[in-house]
């Protein structure tokens, strides 16, 4: 066999779907972003490697969807993977600085961050680095937890307080912010009215049923209109029985099915970035957060072509 050059001989590590690993240019209108973080919960640890889990998994994805999405929504994007914020998770601080370089980076390149988590707390400098660009965003939260607690000097952040600073920082707009798919128990007394207090609109999971999917969503865009949207993704959303590797579990929640179709109705919106988070692999089995994460994505990414009119078959 001749001498092989480097770039037949070894591979890059797996990006997310297959897709080109490097920075975006003007070619490239999304851009994944992996951020191995998290801060700590009182419930579990581990999201810190969601980010490489999901993408694993992501391999098992196809381009195309014949009954929903007959096109390649990766390539209608000339979407790239940026690989993982290189931080260390105990350095709060200074991680949160790197990443909001690193998101800095791909607003910049005119590209839609699509970040994979790590814990909610990733939330704050992402946002950070996308409300430069558009300020006073709207918020869609689809999330079984308000993440909008209130907090103290001796533990500024972590995953609870997340939209409680973004709100308090005026990178998003509470007004036309929803928290969506509100559930379960929690450890403080409160917690709804003291998200409606910050200005954001509570969807709880009965009221989204109840009401319908297309119903609710389509409430939700009168009232954002083109205004620019924040869309972030907490994986707990889901039931335990079909995402059991996340963050903070709390049983009834959406199926897999309802959480797709919850997506799909988020039409005609100007989604500006997408943030999914709270793949926790020590606690999964057989990866079926992680793929179904991957799976998540893959629907923003069917969105985000249909938003810019790249949808032609």
């Amino acid at each position: 066999m001749d001498r092989l050059s480097d770039d037949e001989l070894f591979t890059l590590p797996l990006t997310f779907m297959g897709v080109p690993y490097g920075r975006p240019g003007p070619a490239n209108k999304a851009a994944i972003l992996g951020i191995p973080f998290d801060c700590g919960t009182n419930m579990r640890i581990g999201a810190r490697g969601g980010p490489d889990s999901v993408r694993q998994q992501s391999q098992l994805m196809r381009r195309f969807n014949p009954t929903n999405a007959d096109f390649d929504p990766a390539t209608a994007l000339g979407l790239v993977d940026c690989g993982n914020v290189k931080l260390t998770p105990s350095k709060i601080v200074d991680a949160f600085e790197r990443i909001e370089q690193a998101a800095d980076r791909i607003v910049e390149a005119g590209a839609v961050p699509i970040t994979i988590g790590g814990d909610g707390s990733v939330t704050v400098p992402v946002a950070r680095a996308v409300g430069k660009k558009y300020p006073k965003m709207a918020a869609l939260h689809i999330d079984s937890h308000t993440d909008s607690y209130p907090y103290g000097s001796e533990e500024k952040y972590n995953s609870a307080t997340q939209f409680t600073h973004v709100a308090e920082e005026g990178l998003v707009d509470p007004e036309f912010s929803w928290h969506v798919g509100i559930r379960s128990t929690t450890y403080a007394q409160g917690v709804v009215p003291r998200a409606m207090s910050l200005g954001y609109k509570i969807v709880s999971i009965d009221e989204l049923i109840r009401g319908g999917f297309a119903q609710r969503m389509a409430e939700f865009r009168d009232k954002v209109g083109k205004r620019p949207v924040y869309l972030c993704f907490d994986m707990d959303v889901f039931d335990p029985s079909c995402a059991p590797g996340v963050c903070t579990p709390s049983w009834g929640g959406l199926s897999a099915r309802e959480g797709i179709d919850l997506l799909r109705c988020l039409t005609d919106l100007n989604i500006v970035a997408v943030d999914v988070n709270t793949v926790s692999p020590p606690q999964d089995v057989n990866g079926m957060a992680a793929h179904l994460c991957s799976h998540v994505i893959y629907e923003t990414l069917v969105l985000l072509c249909r938003q810019m009119g790249l949808d032609a078959a």
